[in-house]
């Protein structure tokens, strides 16, 4: 059997999720029928290179709308004020000091469906965020990345 994780998300990133999922549902869905229905009125459907792209476009997002609605209905919710302070945790930002490259920076820690790591918001189950949960200020963690090896100090963490 294949069991899946269940997702990690914050308040604020199931509303973000419920409005993709109205947006698809609502929206494009309409898009893609009358994609569907433009590309019919082509002609013969077993040559119909413009009706096999809209179908193929109508899989997909049908797949995306499935798997948004099984994230929301599987999601933990962590809702901000619980969300503790004392130790690094999803839905925490964490102040760092990268003694390696002697810069400072802060990082938000998400699940995987909220990570934007151009935004420094990376995920529970990143190298750097699996390295960082769980510790308290002060302490030193050695993060094994795919560009090698860091130290990061933790500097701050708030919510």
């Amino acid at each position: 059997m294949n069991e899946q994780k269940q997702p990690v998300i914050t308040a604020d990133g199931l509303k973000k999720l419920k409005e993709q999922l109205a947006y698809l549902q609502n929206v494009r869905r309409a898009e893609v029928a009358e994609l569907i229905k433009t590309a019919r009125g082509f002609g013969d459907l077993s040559e119909n290179a413009e009706y096999d792209e809209a179908k193929n476009e109508q899989s997909k997002l049908e797949a995306e709308i499935t798997d948004l609605e099984n994230t929301i209905s599987r999601a933990i919710i962590l809702e901000d004020e619980k969300i503790r302070t004392d130790k690094v945790n999803i839905g925490t930002t964490v102040t760092v000091h990268n003694e390696t490259l002697d810069e400072t920076v802060d990082y938000t820690i998400s699940g995987v469906r909220e990570s934007d790591p151009m935004n420094n918001i990376i995920s529970n189950e990143s190298p750097i965020g699996m390295a960082l949960l769980g510790n308290k200020k002060n302490q030193k963690v050695v993060v094994h990345t795919p560009q090698g090896e860091m130290t990061l100090k933790i500097l701050k963490i708030r919510r």
